[in-house]
């Protein structure tokens, strides 16, 4: 096997503490040496860094990128600051595909309305003949249109929703949003499902763009029935760059009958002798919903709707329940968390499968952690309980400010994303992109929890500035963190001799730099297993 030895750069092994070197060497997919014991080997290849900056590999824990591959073929609203300029893009697409029978797409800002209704004759005025259906930026809420309304039947709809809400007008009628699961399945439902070619090429995009952002693996955080099969058909087709771990999602109310099959697709996906990147480790629980949409799960009432505590997914009992079958089934347990009662049920049911089940490296993991009670912080520690956060949300944007604060009032608002804190509590924290939710690129969050500011330096000092983290963390948490959640910790994430080839080299040095220039960075190239899967 060839050994090439890359020199004249600066190269971070892994962790907040590590030193830099100055030289790393590969055989073939493995890492040899660093520093001057690199330097001494006689190699095939020398790589002259010319000064770039070599990390372990971004790493994924928690995003959807299936969603985000099918959204990349509808229309593009992500980004968009207007309900005119979303029209717009609405109109412009219809007219460029009309032998679509759907129209949908993804992802808009809810903040762009107090209170993130939109009204379905907004849609109208540019596609009235056939269905559109978007999402909004949480996925947890969709703005639809008359049509969409007409062929699901939501007007003549009259029973109780167990988990989800149809925003109405004063006369009774749908206004077009809707939130949760079981409203918006009464338009989903009626949607047709993408084919499997489809599929494959939305998986073969969201790859692509993962390699170009430096990533080599990814959890798929919301695995539905036939989800599965689709990874399955781009690994055959070869399409996938990456490691890949599959999380299916548990329902309430069918979790039951879906634990068989959940087995059944991780021993067909761990039995395939060609399959190189795929494996199916863990089951997804969705607590509660989101503090903009006014569903995530709180110990006090909102303070805008005094009569709520939210919406919480599962009956807490039941909850429990199914996360102690799953991980006595071997399941890694991966728990959507955002309010601060929604955290402790979760910590609750975790504590739990810890006392009832026999003792093995569960890696327990509860996502997003956004209104965490002091009371609870120290749990996560004392369980082993992995936090992962989004990045990026560790700022007062216009979700925050203009759709979250008033929900929940001061006091509240100021004890999130607790990152410093729990870091300080010797948590293991590790970060996702929740992708496309947010941006999947990790060089525009990764600082955000260090300054804490909007790109326009707000507010001056940061937001909560005592729970901001150091560059060194960000990047551990966005590497060999996620590496630690997907049990892959001995074979990357670091970079050391016997380690998998697994690395990115970027232009610039992102530890000597205002962390505000951190999103300007570019990636040069991503290796996986000592292969170039991405070269600018």
């Amino acid at each position: 096997m060839a050994t090439t030895i890359f020199i004249n750069g600066s190269i971070w092994p892994g962790t907040p503490e590590a030193s830099i070197e100055n030289a790393i060497a590969i055989e073939g997919s493995k890492i040899i040496a660093l520093g001057d014991e690199a330097l001494k080997l006689n190699c095939d290849e020398t790589v002259d860094l010319k000064g770039s900056f070599i990390s372990p590999p971004f790493a994924d824990g928690h995003a959807h990128p299936l969603f985000g591959g099918r959204q990349s073929f509808g229309p593009q609203v992500t980004g968009l600051e207007t309900i005119e300029d979303i029209l717009a893009e609405v109109k412009r697409f219809a007219e460029a595909n009309k032998d679509l029978e759907w129209i949908i797409g993804g992802t808009y800002d809810p903040a762009i309305d107090p209170d993130g209704n939109f009204d379905a004759a907004l849609l109208d005025s540019v596609v009235a003949d056939r269905p559109v259906v978007l999402n909004a930026m949480d996925y947890h809420t969709i703005w639809v249109n008359s049509e969409a309304i007409r062929r699901s039947g939501v007007d003549k709809f009259e029973g109780e929703l167990e988990i989800g809400t149809v925003v109405r007008r004063e006369d009774g009628s749908a206004m077009g949003t809707l939130r949760e699961w079981d409203a918006v399945n009464l338009i989903m439902e009626k949607a047709p499902l993408p084919s499997m070619q489809r599929e494959i090429r939305a998986l073969e995009y969201s790859s692509k763009r993962y390699a170009s952002h430096g990533i080599t693996w990814w959890l798929d955080a919301w695995v539905d029935r036939g989800m599965a099969e689709a990874y399955l058909a781009a690994e055959e087709a070869g399409v996938l760059l990456q490691g890949v771990n599959l999380a299916f999602r548990a329902d309430p109310r069918t979790w039951q009958e879906d634990l068989p099959y959940f087995l059944e697709q991780r021993n067909k996906i761990e039995g395939i002798k060609s399959n190189k990147n795929l494996s199916a480790k863990t089951v997804k629980f969705f607590a509660d919903g989101v503090i903009e949409g006014g569903t995530a799960a709180l110990l006090e009432p909102y303070t805008n709707d005094p009569c709520s505590h939210g919406m919480p997914v599962w009956q807490w009992e039941e909850m429990t329940k199914a996360v102690v079958a799953m991980d006595k089934a071997g399941f890694q347990i991966h728990i959507h968390a955002i309010g601060d009662a929604g955290i402790r049920a979760s910590l609750d049911a975790l504590e739990t499968a810890i006392k009832t089940n026999p003792l093995w490296d569960r890696r327990p993991t509860i996502v997003h952690v956004q209104l965490l009670d002091p009371l609870d912080l120290p749990r996560f520690s004392q369980l082993g309980i992995i936090a992962n956060f989004g990045p990026l949300w560790t700022r007062q944007d216009p979700m925050q400010a203009v759709s979250s604060a008033p929900r929940i009032g001061p006091e509240r608002t100021d004890r999130q994303y607790l990152i410093r804190s729990l870091i300080d509590n010797k948590t293991r924290v590790a970060f996702g992109s929740d992708w496309p939710v947010t941006s999947e690129i990790p060089l525009e969050g990764i600082a955000v929890p260090v300054h804490r500011q909007t790109p326009d330096k707000k507010p001056a000092g940061g937001w909560m500035p005592h729970e901001a983290i150091t560059i060194q963390e960000a990047f551990t948490s966005y590497t060999h963190e996620v590496a630690y959640q997907a049990f892959e910790d001995k074979n990357w994430g670091t970079l050391a001799p016997g380690f998998n080839a697994d690395f990115i080299i970027l232009d610039n040095n992102p530890f000597e730099i205002d962390p505000h220039d951190v999103p300007n960075i570019k990636v040069l190239k991503t290796y996986r297993n000592g292969e170039a899967i991405y070269s600018a």
